[in-house]
C-alpha cells in the first residue's frame, strides 16, 4: 500500500469495528418473536389451548374469548413488528415495547385472573428497561410514502391471518360457505361490519373482535406513519457539495470514481479536520459508500471513523462498493472489516492507445464502417456547448435511456450539463438523414466525469435505438483519440464485476470449481450482463484496476448485496403509480458506470 497512512491499531480495537448487534437487544428480540408468534397463535386457533403447549398457552396474553382473542392477536402482531427494531437497538421501538408490555400483563389478570401470565409479560419487561442504555439507536431516514406501502402490505397480511381465523372453525361454522363469502366476511369484519359467514355460539363474537382487531392495527399503523413527522434521506447541501468540490481539486486524481460523490442524493460525514470526507447513503438499514474516501490520505482514518459512528448511532450495516485496493486496506485496517475483489475497473492509458495491431482489428473495422455509413463524432467539454444543445442532448439521455427504472449509484453523477461540472466531457455521434429524427441528427451520447486534472471517468452512454450498431465504440474511439488536445492522459470506462472469474474461468486448464463459478456468471448475465460488460470493455485492451467491497460479516453479504442492487436500480421496491401521480425526485441516477444493457448488446 503507498506510503503516509497513519495507523490507527487502538482506533480498530474499541468502536470502529461497526454496529454489530449487542446480546441483549438480539436476545429481547428473539423473546418478541417468539412471543408474538404463541400470541398469535392463541388469538388465531380456538384449540391451540388444548394442544401440547397448553402451558405456555395459558400464560400467553389475554383469554379466549371474543375480547381476549382481540386482545392476544394485537399484541401478537405489534410485538412481531417490533422486534426487528428491537434487535437493531432502536429508541422508538423500545418505547413501543415498554408500553405494550405492561398493558398486557393489565390484560392477563383483568381478563383471565392469571398470575402467571401477568408476570411472564413483566418477566420480559424487565430486561428492557434494566439494559435501556443498549436501546438507543436513532431511527432511519423516513418519508410518509412508507404509509402507503404499510397499508398494503398490512392489508395483504390481514387478509391472509382474516381467512385462517374464517377457516379454523369449521365445527361450528354454520353451512358450507365459499371462499369468495369468506374473502367478503374477512373484509367486511376488517372494517368492523358482519359479513355472510356465521357460527354457532359465541364464535361469531370471537371472529369478528378478532378481524377488527388486524383492521384497527392496519388504520393506526397506517394513520401513525401518514401524520408523524417526516424525516427524508440526507442530501448534499451546497456547502457540502462546495467542500467537496475543494477536496476533489487537491486530492480528486487518486480515485476514478472521486466526482461521482457529487451526487446530490448522498449524504456526507467529513473528517475533524475537514480533509477528507465519506459520502454514502442508507438503502434497507445499510450504510452504503462508494469509492475511496474523498481528500488527503492522511485524514481517512478520521472520515472512516466517523462513517462508522454514524452507522453505530443509527444501527445501519456499513459497507462499502467498489474501493480500490489502497481504500480497501485503510477501511480493513481502520475498522476491522472484511473485504472481497468484487470486480476490476477497465482504465485506458491515452499514451498506449492505437487502432493499430491484431488486438484492435475488430474495434477497428467497426469504426471504420461507421464512419463511411456517414456518422461524425465531436468531443468537448461541457462549458463549451451552448444551452439549447445542452438541453437536446437532456433530453435525448432520458428518452433513450434503455430500462423504465433510472440506474446508477458508486459509478454514475446522475446529471448533465450542470453548470458546476463544467469539466465534464460530452462526446457525441452525428448523422445528416433524410429525414431528422426528435433530436436533430444526434445519434448517441458518452458523458465523462473529470479524474482530477488529467483523466476522465466514464458517466453514461446513450444512443438512438435506430442508430447503427458500433456508436459506443466510435464515441470511446474518438474520445480517446481527441484525449491528448484536452490534456487527458488517462480514461476509466466501465467497471466490470467479476472479471478475473470470467477470464480465469475460459482458460485451458481451469477446474471444476472455476468453471462452474463462470458458468453461473455467464447464466446470470443474461439479466445483469456480467459477461458482455468484460468482454466489450476488454476490446479496448485497457489495464485492470481491482474494485471492492468492504462488509462486517459474511452473514451481511446478501443484505448489502440486496441494498446495492436497489441503490443502482437493478431491484425497486417502490410500489408502481400512475406516470402522472409519479413525483420527480431531486436529481436521480441517470444511468449506472457499466454501458446500458441494451447498447452493450447492440455493441
Amino acid at each position: 500500500m503507498s506510503g503516509g497512512v497513519p495507523s490507527r491499531a487502538s482506533n480498530a480495537r474499541r468502536v470502529l469495528r461497526g454496529p454489530r448487534p449487542e446480546v441483549v437487544p438480539v436476545l429481547v428480540a428473539r423473546a418478541c418473536y417468539l412471543v408474538g408468534v404463541l400470541d398469535v397463535a392463541a388469538g388465531v386457533f380456538p384449540r391451540f389451548r388444548h394442544s401440547r403447549m397448553h402451558t405456555i398457552a395459558e400464560v400467553l396474553p389475554g383469554a379466549f374469548g371474543p375480547f381476549a382473542a382481540a386482545l392476544s392477536l394485537s399484541a401478537g402482531v405489534l410485538l412481531l413488528l417490533l422486534a426487528h427494531g428491537l434487535k437493531r437497538g432502536k429508541r422508538r421501538a423500545w418505547r413501543a415495547a415498554v408500553a405494550l408490555l405492561p398493558a398486557g400483563a393489565v390484560a392477563q389478570f383483568v381478563y383471565r385472573h392469571s398470575i402467571i401470565g401477568m408476570v411472564i409479560s413483566l418477566a420480559l419487561l424487565a430486561p428492557l428497561l434494566r439494559h435501556r442504555d443498549q436501546f438507543k439507536s436513532l431511527p432511519d431516514p423516513r418519508s410518509r410514502w412508507r404509509a402507503l406501502a404499510n397499508f398494503v402490505l398490512m392489508g395483504a397480511g390481514s387478509l391472509v391471518l382474516g381467512l385462517i381465523i374464517v377457516s379454523v372453525h369449521p365445527n361450528r361454522m354454520i353451512g358450507d360457505p365459499s371462499l369468495a363469502d369468506r374473502i367478503t366476511h374477512v373484509l367486511y369484519g376488517l372494517f368492523g361490519f358482519e359479513g355472510p359467514v356465521d357460527y354457532q355460539g359465541n364464535t361469531s363474537w370471537t371472529v369478528g373482535f378478532s378481524l377488527g382487531a388486524l383492521g384497527l392495527l392496519t388504520a393506526v399503523t397506517t394513520i401513525y406513519l401518514a401524520f408523524r413527522p417526516e424525516h427524508p434521506a440526507a442530501r448534499l447541501t451546497p456547502d457540502d457539495e462546495e467542500h467537496l468540490r475543494a477536496l476533489l481539486e487537491k486530492h480528486g486524481g487518486r480515485d476514478s470514481l472521486g466526482h461521482f460523490a457529487l451526487r446530490r442524493d448522498k449524504a456526507v460525514v467529513f473528517s475533524p479536520s475537514g480533509k477528507a470526507a465519506v459520502t454514502y447513503r442508507v438503502v434497507s438499514g445499510v450504510m452504503l459508500a462508494s469509492g475511496d474516501p474523498i481528500g488527503d490520505v492522511e485524514a481517512w482514518p478520521g472520515a472512516i471513523e466517523r462513517f462508522m459512528d454514524e452507522a453505530k448511532a443509527h444501527s445501519w450495516t456499513p459497507a462499502v462498493m467498489g474501493c480500490s485496493e489502497t481504500g480497501g486496506e485503510v477501511w480493513t485496517r481502520e475498522t476491522g472489516l472484511d473485504a472481497l475483489e468484487l470486480g476490476d475497473e477497465a482504465v485506458v492509458d491515452v499514451a498506449d492507445f492505437s487502432l493499430a495491431g491484431r488486438a484492435m482489428r475488430n474495434v477497428r473495422q467497426m469504426v471504420k464502417r461507421i464512419e463511411r455509413a456517414g456518422y461524425e463524432t465531436r468531443v468537448r467539454r461541457v462549458r463549451d456547448l451552448g444551452e439549447a444543445e445542452l438541453e437536446r442532448i437532456r433530453r435525448a439521455a432520458e428518452d433513450w435511456r434503455g430500462t423504465d427504472t433510472e440506474r446508477g449509484f458508486s459509478m454514475a453523477l446522475g446529471r448533465i450539463g450542470d453548470p458546476s461540472d463544467g469539466d465534464c466531457l460530452i462526446a457525441t455521434a452525428h448523422k445528416v438523414d433524410d429525414q431528422p429524427g426528435e433530436f436533430g441528427d444526434l445519434k448517441a451520447i458518452l458523458h465523462f466525469v473529470p479524474w482530477g486534472t488529467d483523466g476522465v471517468s466514464l458517466d453514461l452512454m446513450r444512443r438512438d435505438r435506430s442508430a447503427d450498431p458500433g456508436m459506443n465504440e466510435l464515441l470511446i474511439v474518438a474520445a480517446l483519440q481527441a484525449a491528448p488536445k484536452l490534456g487527458i492522459t488517462r480514461v476509466s470506462l466501465n467497471f466490470a464485476m467479476f472479471r478475473s472469474a470470467l477470464a480465469r474461468g475460459e482458460k485451458i486448464g481451469a477446474g471444476p470449481v472455476l468453471r462452474a463459478w463462470r458458468g453461473l456468471l455467464v447464466f446470470l448475465s443474461r439479466w445483469f450482463q456480467i459477461e458482455s460488460l468484460y468482454k466489450f470493455n476488454a476490446k479496448f485492451c485497457p489495464r485492470w484496476e481491482p474494485r471492492f467491497v468492504v462488509y462486517r460479516a459474511s452473514a451481511d453479504l446478501p443484505r448489502i448485496g440486496f441494498a446495492a442492487m436497489q441503490a443502482e436500480g437493478f431491484v425497486n421496491l417502490a410500489l408502481p403509480l400512475p406516470r402522472f401521480l409519479r413525483r420527480r425526485p431531486s436529481p436521480q441516477p441517470v444511468c449506472t458506470h457499466a454501458v446500458a444493457e441494451r447498447d452493450v448488446r447492440a455493441a
